[in-house]
């Protein structure tokens, strides 16, 4: 016997490797340190920093892989996963440096895996990282034929005395909010139920197809629009943060909606009011409250709503925060300010 027989091509590996490299060489960053395959990644601190932080990242992509892997779609993925840690990142007001990505498969598909990884290229791009290194690992009868998971990791950097804590945050300052791209990574367990299960007005039965374009979508499929990547943030935050923008908090709203992430940035005695009439909210989810029956107090408890990030400032500067953002191509809007409380967000459907 041999490995192969096992199930696991090493050849396939070293050839997909082989076929990364240039990819992975055009998101290096000057800090750099030796090249791609070693048994790490190497990576020397920017210069000019007094006290430098280092801020640390992980996460995943969640069931949103099921819907990348059912339609064959896996140019996009890539981006949710560095976006997922870039945007946890970012919210402590830290520039991502670099970024690691673990693949667990069952069995090495180059081309599929090329484009997942030509994705997390994108994304690093987008966020101004380097893809450091990686892990890809191959595990026949662990993962079932076809299907693979990932995982990601990231680590930035901020000058000490810029570090965003709750302790700059005033109650009585303005909440700005930063518009999400759709669904983003969270809350695909409820998605995937809703397209297998929820009500279709042009079937006798329940349940939809990844293919269907429901009129609230514009003529999109429901695979195009949820399958459409998580919004990077970083560099029109990155570039307030250094302008005269006095940023107080950053929240990345995640798993949770607004009342789990909103509050993360606040101090103990500290709350949110917020007013869900002054953002747009995207049409895939209207079409996903309908189709699932989902109440509106569960679909801010378990989706972004229309707001992926959230950015606190003082009020005498809440309209220049949404003009700044805007003139950087991200749709703010003044959505709530922060009242005395216990860490809650009011103001949301119940």
């Amino acid at each position: 016997m041999d490995y192969r027989d096992a199930g696991v091509d090493i050849q396939a590996g070293r050839n997909l490797v082989s076929r990364i490299k240039q990819m992975v060489a055009e998101t290096a960053r000057p800090e750099v340190l030796g090249v791609l395959g070693g048994f790490n990644g190497l990576f020397q601190l920017p210069a000019g920093y007094l006290e430098p932080v280092l801020v640390s990242g992980t996460d995943g992509v969640g069931t949103k892989l099921k819907l990348a892997q059912a339609i064959n779609q896996h140019h996009t993925i890539g981006i949710d996963l560095v976006a997922m840690c870039a945007n946890d990142v970012l919210a402590s007001g830290a520039e991502p440096l670099f970024f690691l990505d673990y693949l667990a498969t069952s069995r090495l598909q180059p081309q599929q895996l090329e484009k997942v990884v030509a994705g997390i290229v994108q994304g690093c791009k987008l966020a101004g990282c380097t893809l450091l290194g990686g892990e890809t690992a191959e595990m026949p009868g662990f993962y079932q034929p076809d299907e693979y998971d990932l995982a990601g990791f990231c680590v930035g950097i901020v000058e000490k005395r810029k570090l965003l804590t709750s302790d700059k945050v005033q109650v009585g300052d303005a909440v700005i909010g930063l518009a999400s791209q759709g669904v983003h990574s969270n809350g695909f367990s409820l998605v995937r139920k809703i397209v297998a299960e929820g009500k279709n007005p042009t079937r006798e039965q329940p349940g939809w197809d990844w293919q269907e374009t429901p009129d609230l979508l514009g003529g999109r499929s429901l695979g195009e629009v949820l399958l459409t990547p998580t919004q990077i943030y970083v560099q029109p935050v990155l570039s307030a943060l250094r302008s005269e923008l006095d940023i107080h908090g950053i929240a990345h709203i995640t798993g949770g909606g607004l009342p789990e992430n909103g509050p993360r940035c606040l101090q103990a005695d500290q709350s949110l009011s917020l007013n869900p009439d002054h953002w747009p909210v995207p049409p895939i989810f209207q079409w996903l409250a309908q189709a699932g029956a989902v109440s509106h107090a569960d679909m801010f408890d378990t989706f972004n709503m229309g707001i992926g990030l959230i950015v606190i400032v003082p009020p005498s500067q809440a309209q220049q925060a949404v003009q700044w953002l805007s003139t950087h191509h991200i749709a703010a809007y003044e959505i709530g300010s922060v009242i005395a409380g216990n860490q809650s967000v009011v103001g949301l459907p119940e």
